[in-house]
């Protein structure tokens, strides 16, 4: 056992772990688990029947409603669409390649407040895209899914595409020799491949959306009851140094979203020893 122990430190790669792990630690305690810590303890100032009026009053709980069904919907769209754009970009070559490759990151670089305005101003009725379509987007929920749409779609596209090019085409090769279609050979060979990072991208995608505020407050319409977001309920409480109703609120939605990225985790675990990842 002496002897085994030894072996480990000497052919370790990263020498220092007790020190790297403490350093580790401490970081994310102060950037992590303190303020996550103050959010909950903040919430003591109210007794329980306060803290229950607070998170369960009819305006808080649509905007549950909406904030995580949209954010939802919004990271399955993503899933289905940053796949099929993921495997255009790694599988075939086409003019304009590169360009279309840099418009996945345009999420990223833009300030939230500018694609707010700029999808308010697409999707409005007198809008390049709003003026044809037979339906209201902006000032809508129907708003607050696109917008989360647009800053949730990098996140799989760019989880997904190192994993493609790592595939193995020989084993498509074999299952087209053993007479599978192509359909038969993305569902059964590449389809379980991708399907951890799918369940990864797919996670941040509703990540990003649930804490997303810039982008969403603008096309919303921020209409009680109908298409405002919990986030800016958030906001409106402290603006009203309403401190202990906020952190009630985001306490609420911290352990929703943790449950549910928790769940995600497992099934994303148990989809890789089902595929025999590691």
């Amino acid at each position: 056992m002496l002897l085994s122990r030894t072996l480990l430190r000497r052919h370790n790669v990263l020498p220092g772990f007790d020190l790297a792990l403490g350093f580790a630690l401490l970081y994310l305690s102060l950037i992590v688990l303190i303020p996550l810590s103050a959010a909950f303890l903040r919430t003591f100032a109210l007794t329980w029947p306060q803290f229950w009026d607070t998170v369960t009053s009819p305006r808080v709980v649509a905007s549950y409603r909406l904030t995580f069904g949209a954010s939802f919907a919004a990271a399955l769209v993503n899933a289905i669409f940053g796949l099929i754009v993921a495997w255009v970009l790694v599988r075939y070559p086409f003019p304009g390649k590169r360009v279309v490759d840099a418009l996945v990151d345009l999420p990223f670089a833009l300030p939230t407040a500018v694609a707010g305005i700029a999808l308010t101003a697409i999707y409005a009725k007198n809008g390049w895209i709003g003026q044809w379509l037979p339906f209201k987007v902006s000032f809508t929920p129907l708003g607050v899914f696109v917008a989360l749409v647009f800053i949730g779609l990098p996140f799989v596209v760019r989880t997904l595409q190192p994993v493609l090019e790592d595939v193995n085409r020989e084993l498509e090769e074999v299952a087209a020799t053993l007479g599978a279609t192509r359909w038969q050979t993305f569902l059964r060979v590449i389809f379980p491949i991708v399907t951890p990072a799918l369940l990864t991208g797919f996670a941040l995608a509703f990540a990003r959306a649930l804490g997303e505020y810039g982008s969403v407050i603008f096309i919303a319409g921020n209409l009680p009851m109908v298409s405002e977001i919990t986030p800016l309920l958030i906001i409106t409480k402290l603006e009203q140094y309403d401190y202990a109703g906020a952190t009630a609120i985001a306490v609420v939605m911290l352990v929703i979203a943790f449950v549910l990225l928790l769940a995600i985790n497992l099934l994303q675990a148990w989809s890789r020893r089902r595929t025999g990842g590691h």
